[in-house]
């Protein structure tokens, strides 16, 4: 169970169509990780709030953590998302029962989830950062599919991840790396649970609801702010063993999901501890932060994934005596989503080794996701 314990370890900047930004309506700021339902897709705002959004388009969503959700009539754009809660001191808040929640949610995921083979067309996005500064970028559209939206466990523990799910690599957009990763890559590159588990929400919400349920936890969760049949849940969570996470997620309660969960790991307190690279040097590591987020859409199926997203923060190295500051993320944006078959996808992405050591299938795409200024720039240089 040592897994649980601690949490490891998109696109042409000369997009020919419209671009629509988000911004914060108190402070003219853009919003990231806006999502935008439009008839036929799903996108999302790039880090700069941009997203690519056709001057025809009309009576699209807009929505965005924290922030409450708009229905845009017509093509603008700017759209201002108006703050979910001023000060939280301002509303009225209400304590919630987070086990209460996460348990019926467990119980009941295979009925309230969409439980049946898909196929997705997704934009797959990986970044890396060294002290601050951009060295690894990679960008492709892609074709995911999952047997039943869920991770087995069963299937799992046979080692048997193709039953889980299969990606196919259809045009690298964007691939460039500055340097070698060695530095934060082990030798031991065995292929785990917690790898293919990051990818469902299912998932995540056993390794929550462990740490809830270990000896001595402590957790507390907060609505702050209601609109309709959402709820805005922000919560604090630490575990037995002494694992500190804090949150936000939303909460429909006539359907009784969680349509968005956002689950910071707070693990920058650990003690630096001896690793190896791949080339057998030994160096020293710490723990860093790590970030979670699962967003859901609802269709005429059920609620299917929008967006998963993995990012780690302050993870430090002193590598030859340079001190090394490494952030990492991968996203993934479901842009549509499709019934599928059992049989999965041929060819497929071999997930035991680098994602990007695979050969891609070409195959032409729409552009769904825009370049944020400072991925463009990295792509320019040299």
């Amino acid at each position: 169970m040592k897994h649980y314990y601690v949490l490891f370890a998109l696109v042409f900047g000369l997009f020919s169509g419209q671009k629509l930004r988000v911004e914060d309506s108190e402070t003219g700021a853009p919003v990231p990780n806006a999502r935008i339902i439009l008839h036929n897709q799903i996108v999302y705002t790039n880090e700069d709030g941009f997203a690519p959004v056709d001057q025809d388009a009309a009576d699209f969503g807009v929505s965005a953590s924290g922030f409450q959700s708009a229905v845009i009539p017509a093509y603008n754009s700017s759209v201002k998302l108006k703050r979910a809660y001023k000060n939280i001191d301002e509303v009225k808040m209400a304590s919630v029962d987070l086990k209460e929640i996460f348990e019926d949610i467990n119980t009941n995921y295979k009925k309230r989830y969409y439980r049946k083979p898909s196929v997705y067309n997704v934009v797959y996005k990986e970044k890396k950062t060294d002290n601050d500064k951009l060295y690894f970028l990679a960008i492709a559209e892609a074709k995911l599919w999952s047997k039943s939206n869920y991770y087995s466990y069963r299937d799992g523990v046979k080692m048997d991840y193709d039953q889980i799910l299969q990606m196919q690599l259809n045009n690298v957009k964007y691939l460039k790396n500055n340097k070698s990763d060695s530095i934060f890559t082990t030798g031991n590159r065995e292929f785990s649970h917690e790898y293919m588990g990051n990818y469902f929400f299912n998932f995540e919400l056993n390794r929550v609801l462990f740490h809830i349920k270990s000896k001595g936890a402590k957790y507390s969760g907060t609505m702050v702010f209601e609109d309709g049949n959402e709820q805005l849940v922000i919560f604090k969570i630490r575990s037995g063993e002494g694992i500190e996470m804090k949150g936000e997620f939303k909460y429909n309660t006539a359907d009784k999901v969680i349509t968005y969960f956002e689950v910071h790991y707070i693990q920058e307190n650990y003690p630096m501890v001896k690793r190896k690279t791949a080339g057998g040097e030994e160096y020293d590591y710490k723990l860093g932060n790590a970030m979670l987020v699962f967003d859901f859409s609802k269709n005429d199926d059920g609620y299917v994934p929008a967006l998963t997203k993995l990012e780690g923060y302050k993870y430090f190295a002193v590598y030859k005596g340079v001190k090394h500051e490494k952030n990492f993320s991968r996203e993934l944006i479901y842009n549509t989503f499709r019934k599928s078959d059992d049989k999965g996808l041929d060819p497929k992405v071999d997930f035991s080794k680098n994602i990007w050591d695979n050969v891609p299938v070409k195959e032409n795409k729409n552009n769904t996701i825009l370049l944020s200024e400072e991925e463009q720039i990295f792509m320019n240089g040299k």
